[in-house]
C-alpha cells in the first residue's frame, strides 16, 4: 500500500461533526464553516475560555471536558464521521508555570477523544497542532514541515506529543487523521482580554486609548493568519487525500501566510486601519516566547488551500468587529 493516498471524509453529503473547542475564537469558526457545507455538527466546550454566545444557532452543544468520560458515551450515541479537535489549553506562560496542568488537557484530554474515536469508528481527526511552537527556533525561515521539531515550551512538547499519539492510533488502529499546525491566527471573537491574541488586545487598548504593553524589542516576528482562511484549511484537511505510510510530516500541514510580521509593525498596521494611536511601552520578554516564526506553506498550497485575505485587510475586519462589540457592551 506504500505511496496509496487514503480518501477523505465524503465531501459531497452532510457529515456528523463533532468540533472540541467549538465555543472558542477558531472552533467556532470552524463549526460554522461545517454547518455551511451542510454538516451536521455538535460542539463539546468546558467554557473554560470558550463563549457560549459563540456556539452557531444550528449546532449541538455539550458543556464538557475532552477528559470527560461522558465524551465517550457522545460519541457512541452519534457515531461521528469526523473529529475536528480545537479544545486545548494554548496559552505558553500556563505551561511554563503549570506543566501537568498543560498535560491534563493536551495530553490526557486528547487520549480520551482518541480513544472514543477509537471504538466508535470516527473517519478522520483533524487535530490542530501549533507550528508556531513545534518547531522551536527553526535555522529556516518560513519554516517547512520537515524541520527538526525542537519545542522550547511544555505547550509545544504537548502539541508535537500529539501529533506522535496520532501516529501510533493511525499505524496500530487505523484512525485517519490530519495535522494542522497553525500559525498566529486573529480575527473576530478573538478574546482581547487573554493572553494568546495579540491582535485583538492591540485592539482593544487603541478603542480605550490605553499604553500598548510590547514585551521585548518588539522586533520579534509573528506569521499572521486570519481566522476565515483557516476556516478554508480545516474543511479541506477534512476531504483531502492521506498518504497510506510516512511519518508525522506527511500528514501535517502548515496553516500560515509565509510572510514575518514585526510586532512594532503590526501595531503601525493596527493604527493606519483604524485610524486610533496609543502610546507603547516596552517590558521584559516573556520565558518561553520565541523570537521568529514563520511558515512555509507550499506543501498545503499543493493540496488546494492558501490564504486569501491580506493583513492589512484581516486586521481592518477584526477591529471593525471589536469596535462593534464594544459599542453594543456600551449600550444600555
Amino acid at each position: 500500500m506504500n505511496g496509496v493516498e487514503k480518501d477523505g471524509v465524503d465531501s459531497s453529503s452532510p457529515r456528523k461533526v463533532l468540533v472540541t473547542g467549538g465555543a472558542g475564537f477558531i472552533g467556532s469558526h470552524v463549526a460554522e464553516g461545517h454547518l455551511a457545507r451542510g454538516d451536521e455538527v455538535w460542539i463539546v466546550d468546558d467554557l473554560s475560555s470558550g463563549r457560549k454566545e459563540n456556539v452557531p444557532e444550528r449546532a449541538t452543544f455539550h458543556q464538557m471536558s475532552i477528559g470527560d468520560p461522558a465524551l465517550g458515551e457522545l460519541c457512541q450515541e452519534v457515531g461521528f464521521d469526523l473529529v475536528n479537535h480545537h479544545a486545548a489549553q494554548i496559552d505558553v506562560r500556563i505551561s511554563v508555570e503549570d506543566p501537568l496542568r498543560d498535560a491534563a488537557t493536551n495530553v490526557n484530554g486528547l487520549l480520551n477523544l482518541l480513544e472514543a474515536c477509537r471504538r466508535t469508528g470516527v473517519k478522520r481527526v483533524v487535530y490542530i497542532s501549533s507550528g508556531g511552537v513545534v518547531y522551536g527556533e527553526p535555522e529556516e525561515r518560513p519554516t517547512p514541515e520537515v524541520a527538526p521539531k525542537l519545542p522550547l515550551s511544555p505547550y509545544g512538547v504537548s502539541k508535537l506529543a500529539g501529533e506522535h499519539y496520532l501516529h501510533y492510533y493511525r499505524v496500530v488502529h487505523g484512525l485517519d487523521y490530519v495535522a494542522l499546525r497553525y500559525s498566529n491566527v486573529y480575527g473576530p471573537r478573538q478574546d482581547p482580554h487573554g493572553e494568546a491574541g495579540v491582535v485583538a488586545i492591540f485592539c482593544d487598548r487603541l478603542l480605550s486609548g490605553q499604553e500598548i504593553h510590547i514585551f521585548g524589542d518588539g522586533e520579534q516576528t509573528r506569521d499572521y493568519v486570519y481566522v476565515k482562511d483557516v476556516v478554508q484549511a480545516n474543511l479541506r484537511a477534512a476531504e483531502m487525500n492521506t498518504p497510506a505510510s510516512g511519518g508525522l510530516d506527511e500528514r501535517a500541514f502548515n496553516v500560515a501566510t509565509g510572510m514575518g510580521t514585526s510586532v512594532n509593525r503590526l501595531a503601525d498596521l493596527l493604527e493606519a486601519v483604524s485610524g486610533h494611536q496609543s502610546p507603547r511601552s516596552f517590558r521584559s520578554p516573556r520565558q518561553g516566547e520565541l523570537r521568529h516564526s514563520t511558515l512555509a506553506v507550499s506543501r498545503f498550497s499543493a493540496r488546494g488551500w492558501s490564504p486569501q485575505h491580506s493583513l492589512k485587510d484581516g486586521l481592518r475586519e477584526t477591529f471593525r468587529y471589536i469596535a462593534g462589540a464594544r459599542s453594543q457592551v456600551a449600550t444600555p
